[in-house]
């Protein structure tokens, strides 16, 4: 059995360009009429990536979660709370958040108490549901009760009706509003039809005798350039973050499975073909930092063979370059794979600007 000592592996967050990738589309927004909404729950609430998105023209940040817009309260900046509050947290929702989603008539009375207690105004957007079914149509009646709920409750100014528009499963849903809600929609001059998604960019195209949204909540396109199921978008680099890790070994080994790592039982995981010897390296990154199906070397010489909790085996006799031990290693993330990253502690964090 052959002991490594396991550096820690790196995130490395170009900050350059989700800046870039910001402005693009917040240039295209706005070319639509469009206020886009940065959403930083991907990466946790990290204030340098929000300050990138803010510096490129975002002037709202949303999370799913009150602590990680707590890290951005000194970022001069608008924050949303994009999810439906708990009755347990109204007070933190308050004093942390400017805009909140709402679809709950008790909480909205609790979140008016804690409003007029904190002498502030909190803006409010009603959720409606969409998954009522296409025969069903637009039924508003509930969306429209909230809001005039919103209306008479002190503390609170009600800015405009949501959807989640692509959300579990990544589907996207197509709706049209109608008429008379569009009429209702126009009276109270709402500041935001909001939706969610870069899926929702299709939505927000102009059609005729159709309302179209007016707000659009953006996050993995921002960070990553990518949209539904890691697509890429065109014409925006998806290399803004890296895994980085150390090469803790290198040495021909047999293709077939060997019990030469730190292992402390069988990995069922593992599967080797029989390619005679190759040269292979163990990274000092393992199951305990990410799912590694969610990584793919930038090295696309390397093939990943598999994984025990702190190491990570690679087969490095076809990539592009001579690697040795203490030499670094860089891989692409997934969506998952870099939302796993930036909420595990044992994945150190690096930042730099670079166009």
């Amino acid at each position: 059995m052959v002991l490594v000592h396991m550096q820690q592996p790196c995130l490395s967050i170009n900050l350059g360009v989700i800046e870039e990738n910001t402005r693009k589309l917040v240039r295209l927004c706005n070319n639509k009429g469009v206020i886009p909404v940065g959403i930083s729950r991907l990466v946790e609430g990290s204030e340098p990536i929000a300050r990138a998105m803010m510096i490129g023209g975002i002037t709202t940040i949303g999370d799913t979660q009150v602590r990680n817009l707590m890290k951005l309260k000194d970022l001069p900046i608008r924050k949303m709370l994009l999810r439906r509050p708990l009755l347990s947290e109204v007070d933190d929702v308050v004093h942390h958040a400017d805009i909140s989603l709402h679809s709950n008539r008790e909480v909205l009375m609790a979140l008016s108490q804690a409003a007029v207690k904190a002498n502030k105004r909190h803006e409010v957007i009603i959720m409606h549901d969409l998954d009522g079914g296409e025969e069903e149509g637009f039924d508003s009646s509930h969306t429209e009760t909230l809001a005039e709920l919103v209306l008479s409750l002190p503390g609170l100014t009600f800015v405009g009706i949501g959807s989640h528009l692509a959300c579990y499963g990544d589907v996207e849903t197509q709706f049209s509003i109608d008429e008379d809600y569009d009429e209702w929609a126009s009276y109270h001059k709402l500041e935001a039809i909001s939706g969610t998604g870069i899926a929702g960019i299709v939505l927000m195209m102009p059609r005729k005798d159709e309302p179209r949204l007016n707000q659009l909540r953006l996050g993995r396109s921002l960070i990553m350039g990518i949209g539904l199921n890691d697509t890429a978008i065109p014409g925006m680099p998806q290399a803004a973050m890296k895994l980085k890790a150390e090469v803790v070994e290198v040495k021909e080994k047999s293709s077939i499975f060997v019990y030469s790592i730190n292992a402390e039982h069988c990995n069922d995981d593992l599967h080797f073909n029989n390619r005679g010897v190759r040269l292979r390296a163990l990274c000092a990154i393992g199951k305990q930092h990410i799912d590694v199906s969610q990584l793919t070397p930038v090295d696309d010489g390397i093939m990943v063979i598999g994984a025990t909790k702190n190491a990570l085996i690679l087969d490095i006799t076809d990539a592009n370059r001579r690697y040795q031990e203490g030499d670094t290693m860089s891989f692409y993330l997934s969506y998952s794979g870099v939302l796993q990253c930036m909420a595990s502690e044992e994945v150190a964090k690096q930042y730099y600007f670079s166009s």
